[in-house]
């Protein structure tokens, strides 16, 4: 009886834990809005794949407004030749537009929307080049100049703590492996310990040490640039 009821506990907390990081998480508009840390991780996920293609998109809108196409139009050649999600994203931002919504706010809704920091620069560079009579081509160059040199850092650090992350997945995952192995090896000795209390204790204090240690690891080669 105690056997059963211990699987069922760790039924219902790994049930529990697929529901707390599957839960919240929507689509509006391509995006995933939710507040788990599956929603947050495919957020970033997007958002990243986003700033990747956003310079080539500034190149494209670059050229375009040195063929003396306008801005509008030069927001179409990213939708016809852009790749997703950059070509989606900007599509909706002229369907805004079409519906009746401003220039302005259609660009403040894109960036809100997309979250990107780099996108931010953007928009707020093509804002103040239509109030000020700026050189929008020259700002697209310079930016899209400036994302390229930061992604290239930021594959750089990426690169050198490429053994920190390999370490920190390799002491997580090293007590489970074990914890398999012997169970396979000798399961007159593990089950009953898993039955057990002290069993039961013991798996909880390791998952959130190894839970901390990870937590601890990440923080310290994570590098913001």
């Amino acid at each position: 009886m105690t056997a059963w009821l211990i699987v069922a506990l760790f039924a219902a907390s790994f049930a529990g834990l697929a529901w707390f990081f599957a839960s919240g998480v929507k689509i509006k508009v391509g995006w995933q809005n939710g507040d788990t840390p599956l929603a947050r991780w495919l957020d970033e996920r997007r958002r990243t794949k986003f700033n990747a293609q956003l310079p080539e998109a500034l190149a494209t809108m670059s050229n375009a407004l040195r063929a003396g196409f306008s801005l509008s139009q030069a927001f179409d050649a990213v939708v016809d030749l852009g790749e997703q999600p950059v070509s989606e994203e900007f599509r909706i931002f002229q369907q805004q537009i079409r519906i009746g919504m401003s220039f302005e706010d259609a660009l403040e809704s894109l960036s809100q929307r997309v979250g990107s920091d780099d996108l931010t620069l953007v928009t707020t560079a093509i804002l103040v080049s239509r109030k000020t009579g700026g050189n929008v081509t020259e700002i697209f160059d310079k930016i899209s100049d400036t994302i390229r040199g930061r992604m290239k850092i930021e594959r750089k650090v990426r690169t050198l703590t490429a053994q920190g992350r390999m370490q920190g997945l390799i002491v997580s995952l090293m007590p489970l492996a074990l914890g398999i192995i012997l169970t396979v090896m000798k399961p007159k000795l593990m089950i009953p310990f898993f039955c057990s209390a002290a069993g039961a204790v013991s798996i909880v204090v390791v998952v959130v040490l190894i839970t901390v240690g990870w937590l601890i690891i990440r923080k310290i080669i994570r590098i913001d640039v």
